[in-house]
């Protein structure tokens, strides 16, 4: 069955030079429909999507695959957001994973196991790779300094990277970049990103000093202390039976 570190096998959509994803062009009354029902619609929960963050995410189970993200954050309260994450911020980008941001106080009550699960955002913000594009640094700063002691779990459910088509497989975890060898952004993918938004990672770092560097919680960015990152694996198992009706 499927496992999260390994491709899958050979078919139409796993790899190619075709377009992502692959399917006809949209008609010409799906695009009625979709207009209609988005002027009558809500949408609530999409709408309440008020950031758009670039920043970078490291596969777990193989710290050499990296990639630039774009999280559409939602804040559910103030120790809660939620993030869509696509590939690009182009219009018809491909949503690949979500990820869950949560707050020290709430990470501390999570189960040791499922703390292993958690990566921290200190590095990832203190070194100007996370950022707000198009918003002035006067207000992203507050923000930054809030989301640096904050953690978060990140599945991926499309890899992109490695040529998939369509999403392939099981959902793979994924880690935030870290001040160690392995858990570094290449520099090819910082200078892509820095040239695309007009901005500089550099400029960024110096201007963060002064955010203050929280202490992290022994059991986050477990590969970096431990050596080991997760895969998850796909098998058949037994459906539970339904209890009888009373």
């Amino acid at each position: 069955m499927a496992s999260s570190d390994e491709k899958p096998g050979p078919t139409p959509v796993a790899t190619g030079d075709k377009p992502t994803p692959p399917g006809e062009p949209t008609t010409l009354s799906s695009k009625i429909l979709d207009k209609g029902a988005g002027m009558m619609q809500s949408l609530k929960p999409v709408k309440e999507m008020k950031q758009h963050v670039c920043t970078f995410a490291l596969y777990a189970h193989d710290l050499s695959r990296q990639i630039e993200t774009h999280h559409y954050v939602g804040r559910l309260n103030q120790d809660v957001l939620q993030c869509a994450v696509y590939d690009s911020d182009k219009r018809k980008a491909n949503l690949i994973g979500v990820e869950y941001i949560i707050s020290p106080k709430l990470y501390e009550t999570l189960p040791e196991e499922e703390q292993k699960l958690w990566h921290s955002h200190a590095y990832e913000i203190k070194s100007g790779l996370w950022v707000n594009p198009g918003v002035p640094q006067m207000l992203e700063k507050p923000e930054l300094e809030n989301m640096a002691c904050t953690y978060g779990k990140f599945w991926c459910t499309w890899q992109v990277d490695r040529g998939d088509r369509l999403p392939l497989g099981a959902p793979a975890l994924m880690f935030s970049p870290q001040p160690v060898n392995r858990g570094r952004v290449r520099p090819d993918l910082v200078q892509r990103r820095d040239e695309k938004y007009k901005i500089s990672t550099e400029e960024l770092r110096e201007s963060r000093v002064d955010i203050q560097e929280p202490e992290i919680h022994p059991n986050a960015d477990y590969w970096v202390k431990h050596n080991k990152g997760f895969a998850v694996d796909v098998k058949p198992a037994d459906m539970k039976r339904l209890a009888p009706f009373p």
